[in-house]
């Protein structure tokens, strides 16, 4: 069992809110040449979400490497007491602004790159109409208005079928086949983007994220918690991909460079297709405890492959034992988590 004060690979664990937000928002090696290629500002939409307080920092922090003065401006609600002056003072512009309401979008200032990561998942069920206004609607407001900018769309695997576990996962180039209501939204949104791309010319990446993970949320963080707490994990979901949420950041400010018109379509995963069962008992190892499993896993599972995105950016900086051993450290020493299961094992689509 490792120690509590060894290294993990070349990096100590991170041991608090502040340590976990700086390695979020650190910028990989090359994109702040990346990014100084592009002309213009960058905005983005639903910055106040999961992921993207650490995408906008992680921006500011790459154009001030790279000595660009363009600014990062941050649009969302900004409901959460905080999130915003949070942003300030890294630097990054913030507007408040309901992106349903189409007279608040169009007022808003130009940007030349724009990523879009506004939508709803989580309650999705019982709440189809406001599921798809966000998920589907909203992205007609926002192509309308940036008709003249670049656009990264964040969007999700689950517009994919389930496939088998040894397929290799679902290809850019398989046609989506998505489960449940909140996957058909999420292909809504895509082919909204898509249609105003032909229609106006816009360049557009859509990013289909399957799944982003940090110490506070994600994937294994929810098998870490049952490991640890002796509640049973249902295996029949027995498989999935991650990527360090870090990582997904970097991809998503490339992928600003390679929108075109009809958009661009990318996964964005790891390069692992991760047996459940396994990081269970490798969260059993770090925690001197034995797993509760019950279940027996499915022979299919909703699974990226992520070929294109290597090709074109290469392989994430931060490994999966690496995230592990960094959850397991989080997890025993009580670190805060944001009360947010993923509900990856959905077979359903029903979220």
């Amino acid at each position: 069992m490792a120690s509590e004060n060894s290294t993990i690979g070349t990096e100590a664990p991170i041991r608090t809110v502040e340590e976990l937000e700086e390695r979020l928002s650190r910028p990989t090696p090359g994109l702040a040449e990346e990014l100084s290629r592009l002309d213009g500002d960058i905005m983005i939409l639903g910055c106040a979400g999961k992921i993207g307080p650490t995408l906008a920092r992680m921006a500011r922090r790459a154009l001030d490497e790279a000595g660009s003065k363009r600014a990062v401006i941050g649009v969302s609600r900004f409901s959460q007491p905080g999130s915003r002056d949070d942003l300030e003072r890294a630097g990054i512009r913030t507007i408040a602004c309901d992106l349903l309401d189409r007279e608040s979008v169009m007022a808003l200032p130009d940007a030349a790159n724009v990523i879009f990561m506004a939508g709803m998942k989580f309650g999705s069920t019982g709440a189809e109409a406001t599921t798809w206004a966000m998920n589907a609607y909203m992205p007609g407001i926002v192509a309308e208005r940036f008709s003249q900018s670049r656009i990264v769309a964040f969007s999700t695997g689950c517009v994919y079928p389930l496939v088998p576990v040894l397929s290799g996962g679902s290809t850019e180039e398989m046609a989506p086949e998505p489960i449940g209501e909140y996957s058909q939204s999420t292909l809504g949104r895509e082919r909204i983007f898509e249609y105003f791309s032909r229609k106006n010319g816009t360049p557009v990446t859509l990013f289909r994220l399957n799944y982003a993970v940090e110490l506070r949320y994600g994937v294994l963080v929810d098998v870490a918690l049952k490991v640890w707490s002796g509640q049973p994990l249902d295996l029949t979901m027995g498989h999935a991909n991650v990527i360090w949420q870090g990582d997904a950041n970097a991809v998503a400010l490339r992928c600003l460079g390679i929108a075109q018109s009809p958009p661009a379509i990318l996964n964005v995963t790891g390069p692992e297709t991760l047996s459940l069962r396994a990081i269970a008992h490798r969260f059993g190892e770090l925690f001197d405890r034995e797993p509760v499993l019950t279940g027996t896993e499915a022979n299919t599972a909703l699974l990226n492959n992520a070929s294109k995105m290597f090709s074109l950016f290469g392989y994430p900086t931060v490994p999966v034992d690496t995230i592990v051993k960094w959850v397991a450290h989080w997890v025993k020493s009580g670190g805060a988590t944001l009360n947010k299961p993923t509900h990856y094992e959905t077979r359903d689509g029903k979220f």
